[in-house]
């Protein structure tokens, strides 16, 4: 299942102390994931099926001061949590405060050049438009992600949308990969392609979320 990946990569960093607490937002699967996450010890809070309604329940019932929103479809890469606590440590040092956000590098478990030219693209949009999306993670405190609002109840776009608040200024871009499973990596086709491509060009051009939210559904 790809909980329990994404749970195993998380290990490491329970045992240094970075993470605390686990919570899963679940809006009725079937697929054991309940059951997976019980038995790891997460928390779970019952989701309604809106994305942006479901992580910002997720983050309402956090401790802690650092959230770090995931995918289940990415697993971290072995060492992640020397660079975010790296990261966290350089923002304090920095007098930055709180006011610091930070993704993590696409990559893709899948063999091929095809999947190499998707990495670079993920990449490339994300360096551009400071727009990760789910799959590359977010990591920002508690305090910032409050002030700013959280996630927001929208038909789509729900990731960037964020980061747009968060602004260019305040989102760094760890080495660390988030890596995407082969079987959640496919192609979306040229006609989705092209509609994710002018929804991204669209929220560069600050067209308000809901009208974005309406083209992506």
């Amino acid at each position: 299942m790809a909980l329990a990946h994404a749970l195993a990569a998380l290990v490491p960093a329970a045992a240094d102390g970075i993470v605390r607490e686990v919570i899963i937002v679940d809006a009725g699967s079937e697929d054991g994931t309940v059951m997976v996450a019980d038995a790891a010890g997460c928390r779970i809070v019952r989701g309604t099926g809106v994305l942006g309604e479901d992580l910002a329940a997720g983050a309402a019932v956090a401790r802690s001061e650092w959230l770090l929103f995931l995918s289940p479809n990415v697993m971290l890469e072995p060492g992640w949590q020397r660079e975010v606590q790296e990261f966290m440590d350089r923002t304090a040092m920095a007098g930055a405060g709180t006011q610091r956000a930070a993704a993590f590098r696409h990559a893709r478990a899948s063999f091929g050049f095809r999947a190499r030219l998707a990495e670079f693209g993920a990449i490339l949009r994300s360096r551009l438009f400071a727009a990760p999306y789910a799959e590359e993670g977010l990591l920002i405190s508690a305090r910032l992600y409050r002030e700013i609002g959280g996630h927001r109840a929208l038909p789509g776009m729900v990731e960037v949308e964020l980061a747009r608040r968060i602004g260019r200024g305040r989102l760094v871009f760890l080495r660390a990969r988030a890596v995407l499973r082969g079987d959640a990596a496919a192609r979306p086709g040229f006609a989705r392609g092209l509609r994710n491509t002018a929804c991204l060009t669209l929220f560069v051009l600050r067209v308000p979320a809901g009208v974005i939210g309406r083209i992506a559904a």
